[in-house]
């Protein structure tokens, strides 16, 4: 099985990075063929694969959509430049990667990582291209914010999954330590590393739209737009009923902000109506490329889970006698590597620990903190994050790997290596 899975995603990059296939056709060709390898029915397959896309598309489309619109219109009507002009004048070109850094994680806080991704990353795109700045040399330390966040703190799924059924486990605790824990794990893996990237060959799109005829909205108002998603989705945190809950869910959430955003970025600035119509179709047409690749990965994703690779990890795991913080990092990064997704490992290593946290003494809180680093490990082709990347910031597979994954593996091991740390003193 395990010859088969290195197969399976070696020919994936070979047909993407060589042959140039597109992604949604190559990522349908290795999971029919390992499907069919492993010995699944056609209609497991044929199942699997509607599954995958089905789930992957059904949780991400709309705030993929959504996202892109309002980074149009941020675009078009120049917010985007107001908000990098005012960044460069007050950090300064040298300070930027350090400044986006702590920009993501204040707001990725309460997002989803494809909320701050979106929402962010035409700002780190559009003042790389007005400094001339690499964009992967900027980009790099805000998405090891966003990927800290993610996989380390509460309430993002992930985390709050492992808080709420370890045992013992309590949200203030696991959030603390968290932040102890990332504040290394975001500076090696982000700006340090990111400083190796200056050279890295990127082609990103384009989100500086400059318009003689059009002025700049005030910087203030183009902040109030790209943070109202983060304040919506956030004021459920202090105010509960059924209308704050309805408002703050993302796509909700989204769907407000680009109202919003058509209000005060179009009509307020006398953009007719069907010029504004044709921003949110190219926006469209823009991430479509995108949308499928996720389709893609979503459907490998999940022939991976029927060939019941995750029961030859759990074998495996449990006939090796190993500190219970390193055991679980380890499973939750094979579970990682294998699907792809980081809320699935780290939902599934929580099930996979807990025979382990009852006869033992282990800190439930370093617990879910070792699970959390352990789901960020290495990612790669079936992972989502990883073709945003790649699409948004025009770099190649190759490149994406050298850049993007080294960043994800070095944050979980950081992370681990924090973990270790803090069992000695708590």
């Amino acid at each position: 099985m395990w010859g088969l899975l290195i197969i399976g995603i070696f020919v994936l990059v070979v047909l993407i990075s060589y042959f140039k296939i597109q992604p949604f056709l190559s990522f349908l060709f290795v999971s029919v063929f390992m499907g069919l390898a492993y010995g699944l029915s056609t209609k497991a397959i044929i199942d699997g694969i509607q599954k995958g896309m089905g789930s992957t598309l059904g949780t991400i489309l709309t705030i993929i959509l959504l996202g892109a619109m309002i980074g149009k219109f941020i675009a078009k009507s120049n917010a985007s430049v107001s908000i990098a002009d005012r960044l460069i004048k007050v950090f300064g070109p040298k300070r930027l990667p350090f400044a986006f850094m702590i920009i993501g994680f204040i707001v990725s806080m309460p997002l989803f990582f494809s909320v701050a991704f979106l929402l962010l990353t035409p700002l780190v795109l559009t003042t790389a291209k007005r400094q001339q700045i690499n964009p992967v040399y900027l980009g790099i330390p805000l998405l090891a914010s966003l990927s800290i966040t993610q996989g380390f703190l509460p309430p993002h799924p992930a985390p709050y999954y492992l808080v709420t059924h370890l045992p013992g486990a309590e949200i203030g605790v696991t959030l603390g330590w968290g932040i102890v824990i990332s504040i290394p794990a975001m500076i090696l893996s982000g700006w340090l590393f990111g400083m190796t990237l200056k050279n890295i060959p990127a082609t990103p799109m384009d989100f500086t739209e400059e318009n003689a005829n059009m002025n700049q909205p005030s910087f203030l108002l183009s902040l109030c737009i790209i943070l109202l998603p983060v304040v919506l989705i956030s004021i459920n945190s202090f105010f509960k009923n059924d209308f704050i809950e309805f408002i703050s869910e993302p796509n909700i959430a989204l769907f407000i902000s680009l109202m919003v955003s058509i209000y005060f970025l179009g009509f307020r600035r006398g953009i007719k109506w069907s010029e504004m119509q044709k921003w949110m179709l190219d926006s469209v047409k823009e991430v479509a490329p995108l949308i499928l690749t996720f389709a893609g990965a979503g459907a490998f994703k999940e022939v991976l889970q029927s060939m019941n690779i995750g029961s030859e990890v759990l074998v495996i795991a449990m006939n090796n006698s190993i500190n219970p913080l390193l055991l679980s990092w380890l499973i939750a990064a094979l579970l990682r590597i294998i699907t792809g997704s980081s809320t699935v490992a780290g939902i599934t290593t929580a099930g996979i620990i807990l025979p382990v946290l009852a006869q033992t003494d282990v800190n439930p809180n370093l617990l879910a903190l070792s699970i959390g680093a352990g789901s960020m490990v290495l990612s790669h082709v079936n992972d989502t994050g990883f073709w945003l990347f790649k699409e948004y910031y025009g770099v190649s597979v190759k490149n994406t790997l050298r850049s993007w994954t080294i960043m994800e593996t070095i944050l979980a091991v950081v992370g681990l290596i924090g973990v270790l740390i803090l069992q000695n003193f708590i």
